[in-house]
């Protein structure tokens, strides 16, 4: 089992950093899935438990300049790994001017990816910050448990307004009670909505736009029957969506959410290198 990456593009790496400090502001620890061609970042926790789950996706070759794995098995050539994010994005903000930044799985008392960041010097030699990051290998016989989640059928799929937007109307509401209802329908209107014996507030979008889901057999989901009006609620817990919000530092070219009325709430937020996919459970 073997993994070395290589980033010199300095854009390059602003963005790869970028995208792990949003994962760290969502997990506290998570799966780093790497196949040959893509890392994903996995956080399955289960979600009849109330726990939020996160799929988020990466093209390998817009990231990095070399990349080189040999999974557990020629037939099963991935590799799975239990990391903190959090310590990931630490030794990557001290990349920020970097020439070059290598990532390597390392064994020496533990397993560890070493990020090893070379900065530039006024003299010839450069000097070399080293970050060993412990991780957990994940057997083989568990990596079913990191499947991606299938997208549910959903009653209204809706894009998302300015993000900025919608986290200042969040991190208000949030004062006022700890769940939100989130409300769309197939017209393009969506509602964000708080109720307490105290006070009752509502935030109104409209002229957000469906998305135009097919399925394999050319006919959409669920949603298609539905009257165009009609609203698709959910109420969520506030803080994970202010999370998800406030951690965004991908500046996605679309964002969306897809509502299973009263069970499930999807965020996928899509960059031209970059998805990510956020689970928000209903709250009974």
């Amino acid at each position: 089992m073997r993994f070395r990456a290589k980033i010199v593009d300095l854009a390059c790496l602003n963005h790869f950093s970028r995208v792990i400090n949003t994962i760290a502001k969502l997990a506290k620890t998570c799966t780093l899935r790497l196949t040959v061609s893509k890392l994903y970042f996995i956080l399955a926790d289960k979600v009849a438990n109330g726990g939020v789950s996160l799929w988020c996706e990466l093209c390998q070759g817009n990231f990095f300049d070399e990349f080189q794995m040999e999974g557990v098995a020629a037939e099963h050539n991935e590799i799975y790994l239990e990391l903190v994010p959090e310590n990931l994005s630490r030794a990557l903000k001290t990349a920020q001017s970097a020439k070059a930044v290598k990532i390597k799985l390392t064994n020496k008392h533990c397993p560890c990816l070493r990020v090893a960041v070379e900065l530039p010097s006024i003299s010839s030699s450069s000097r070399i910050v080293t970050h060993d990051i412990p991780v957990g290998v994940i057997p083989r016989r568990l990596w079913n448990d990191f499947r991606e989640p299938s997208v549910p059928d959903f009653d209204v799929s809706i894009y998302l307004p300015v993000l900025k937007t919608m986290k200042s109307v969040v991190e208000r509401m949030k004062n006022l009670s700890n769940s939100i209802v989130i409300e769309a329908n197939l017209s393009g209107e969506m509602n964000l909505k708080i109720e307490t014996d105290l006070v009752s507030v509502t935030t109104h979008f409209k002229d957000l736009g469906n998305p135009p889901w097919a399925s394999e057999d050319g006919c959409q989901s669920s949603a298609q029957d539905r009257d165009l009006e009609s609203m698709a609620e959910a109420r969520i817990d506030i803080k994970k969506l202010q999370q998800l919000l406030a951690g965004q530092q991908v500046n996605p070219t679309k964002a969306l959410c897809n509502i299973v009325s009263k069970r499930i709430v999807h965020f996928i937020l899509l960059h031209e290198d970059v998805s990510l996919q956020y689970f928000i459970p209903a709250l009974a």
